[in-house]
């Protein structure tokens, strides 16, 4: 008997591992799993574990320890930079919906407490779900990510307030206003505590154990504050949650907050995971199918309403349609801390278990259809857009306004609103390159049109936003975009419309190449292996290996592993290059000093000792595309070299300055 528990943590790792695995290969997150690891798990069902009681302990030290990595990750100034955000969009949203479905909810026959609290609960989303995903889609930065962050921030902060209220209001007492009071009074000792801790305690308390170089002792310290507080807290007639969070905001301005944010996280993530079992094992799929008409309906209206309501929010706040789309469907799930809340409320008989049954059904549906309803957020949203609306309703509340784009030749595109990419235009303005930015990014948009840059606000997939970027007249375009989906969508409407342009495109993983290559690009960067490329080129100039030998073996990694990302296996432009995929022109400039200058091509015989061949030669504005054996070199020319890239590696030392 004494080992029960410990078989009822076995059944649910497994159980665990098996639908994790299946949820992963179909790319949805995890949670899902857990909960439908708890139904199969449960006592309604499968009855493999009939002691919830075990698990609930689990449960609970998940929730305490999820609670705290909430304090802990609580920034301040992150706040402030979002504050519009967080407080005008989270209250909005939270707001309307809790007054909305309060009104719904009395025609389910709920009492004013009752609709009140459920109002409560289905107005959270799934913090956990939408950040999931939106971190896999690399769109946490875009605008209508911001804004999801935004409003799920103000639900983690409005939790503290509501694990508070939520006692109060079902409460024997009839002197309401005495308990508030009380907590008030318990909550400023408590914050005063907090404020004391972080400010003058709680960071030499850190460093005197960090100093000790015991990684052993810093994870028990912040175990033991984590678990005191909340046990302080819980001794005051507060939650055990509301304790963690406030140990996690003591620790959270202290500059050792990443290293036990790290600590914590292996333990939050497993214990997290019994908490969302918990609520699958408590969910009866015999009340599901008794009532499979009410929760089908109430599913269905508790969607209608977050998503009207989180839309509206995003329009108000001025997205254009597509992001009043996103914002939407990105939040119309309940949240997981809506089960914590959902829990105390059947303590306090704030709900009867019929309507805790319905919640915990709507909920875990909510949860588990969510994934894909913001799969299917973007096809739809480029639907409706197609659809003759309103120009009000397409471009906002404030759209920006129209950019006149000059007519421009052999111009650089630069297509994304990754900081590289930003970047580029800040290089590209400095020399004076012309250039245009194409950001999906209204906010991006604005504040680089404010100053002075040629930018144009729109997706790079549609064709009217390409030509309105001169995108037939151009040079070079760079595709910046972090789902591979939409590059590989964008260099197939570019090659369609410029057979000619240098088309680089950068994307995370080498096994993107081969299908962008398909579509036209002509360089592809692999994000992942550049990146190991760049360190490993430090690690030899550490090892004082000669300049030219590491461009050799560069060249040759980046052959050997990824082919032909230099030129592109699929060349658009007819030339003889296509048929030579090994071979590039690179440009070289003759320094001063260098040893090149003042000499002829045949003194020179690049051809013989490099196997390099000088194709053409630029001399300030001047043009000698077929230099003889008898042309000479001088200071500040440009010279085209044709040949291998370890050729050319070799070869690229003689046209700077010797070291004496």
């Amino acid at each position: 008997m004494e080992f029960s528990i410990l078989k009822d943590i076995l059944i649910i790792f497994a159980l665990s591992t098996i639908v994790n695995y299946i949820f992963t290969k179909i790319k949805v997150p995890t949670i899902v799993g857990y909960l439908i690891t708890g139904v199969l798990a449960g006592p309604h069902l499968g009855g493999v574990i009939t002691n919830i009681e075990n698990i609930d302990v689990l449960a609970e030290i998940g929730i305490v320890l999820l609670l705290f990595t909430i304090g802990l990750e609580f920034s301040l100034k992150h706040l402030i930079k979002i504050r519009v955000l967080v407080f005008w969009g989270g209250f909005l949203q939270f707001s309307l919906t809790t007054l909305i479905v309060m009104g719904v909810a009395r025609a389910y026959d709920l009492d004013l407490k009752g609709s009140f609290f459920v109002g409560f609960l289905t107005a959270l989303s799934s913090t956990a779900v939408v950040l999931k995903i939106l971190q896999d889609r690399s769109e946490i930065t875009s605008n209508y990510g911001r804004t999801v962050m935004g409003i799920l921030i103000f639900q983690d902060l409005i939790l503290v307030p509501l694990l508070l209220f939520t006692p109060i209001i079902g409460g024997e007492s009839g002197n309401i206003f005495r308990e508030i009071l009380m907590m008030g009074l318990k909550s400023a000792v408590i914050l005063l505590f907090v404020l004391f801790g972080n400010k003058w305690f709680m960071n030499r308390l850190l460093h005197a154990i960090a100093m000790t170089k015991n990684q052993e002792l810093f994870l028990m310290s912040i175990l033991l504050i984590c678990l005191s507080v909340a046990f302080l807290t819980a001794e005051l007639g507060m939650s055990l949650a509301f304790g963690a969070f406030l140990a996690g905001l003591m620790i959270s301005e202290s500059e050792y907050s990443h290293q036990a944010f790290s600590h914590i996280i292996p333990f939050k993530d497993t214990f997290t995971s019994f908490f969302f079992v918990s609520i699958g094992m408590l969910l009866d799929l015999q009340f599901v199918m008794d009532n499979l008409y009410t929760v089908l309906l109430t599913v269905i209206m508790v969607g209608v309403i977050k998503i009207i309501i989180a839309s509206g929010t995003a329009f108000m706040l001025g997205h254009t349609i597509r992001g009043v789309i996103l914002v939407g469907l990105s939040l119309a799930q309940v949240g997981e801390f809506s089960f914590i809340l959902v829990k105390m409320g059947q303590n306090y008989h704030l709900i009867s278990d019929y309507y805790y049954q319905l919640f915990l059904a709507v909920a875990v549906i909510t949860m588990s259809i969510s994934p894909f309803l913001i799969m299917v957020s973007k096809p739809l949203s480029n639907a409706v857009i197609k659809l003759p609306l309103p120009p009000k309703i397409v471009e906002g509340l404030f759209p920006l306004r129209q950019m006149e784009v000059p007519t421009l030749k052999n111009h650089l595109v630069l297509i994304g609103k990754d900081p590289r990419v930003l970047s580029m235009s800040i290089m590209a303005r400095h020399l004076k390159i012309p250039y245009i930015s194409i950001v999906f990014d209204p906010a991006i948009v604005k504040a680089r049109q404010k100053k002075g840059e040629t930018v144009i606000y729109g997706d790079a997939q549609n064709t009217p936003i390409l030509e309105k970027a001169h995108i037939k007249t151009a040079s070079v375009i760079v595709v910046s975009i972090g789902d591979v989906v939409t590059a590989m969508s964008v260099t197939e409407k570019v090659r369609l419309l410029n057979k000619h342009a240098s088309i680089i495109v950068r994307t995370r993983q080498i096994d993107d190449a081969e299908d962008l290559y398909k579509l036209g690009a002509t360089q592809v960067i692999p994000e992942e292996f550049e990146t190991a490329i760049e360190m490993f080129e430090r690690v030899l100039n550490k090892f004082l290996m000669p300049h030219d030998q590491i461009e050799v073996i560069i060249g040759n990694i980046r052959k050997n592993n990824y082919g032909l990302v230099r030129d592109g296996k699929k060349r658009w432009r007819k030339s003889i290059l296509s048929h030579l995929p090994n071979l590039e022109i690179s440009a070289l400039k003759v320094e001063e000093e260098s040893p090149v200058a003042g000499h002829s091509l045949a003194q020179l015989a690049f051809r013989s000792t490099f196997g390099v061949t000088v194709v053409a030669i630029k001399r300030a504005e001047e043009l000698i595309d077929h230099p003889g054996p008898n042309t000479s070199l001088y200071k500040n020319d440009i010279v085209y070299v044709l040949g291998r890239q370890e050729q050319i590696a070799h070869a690229v030392n003689l046209f700077g300055k010797q070291k004496g």
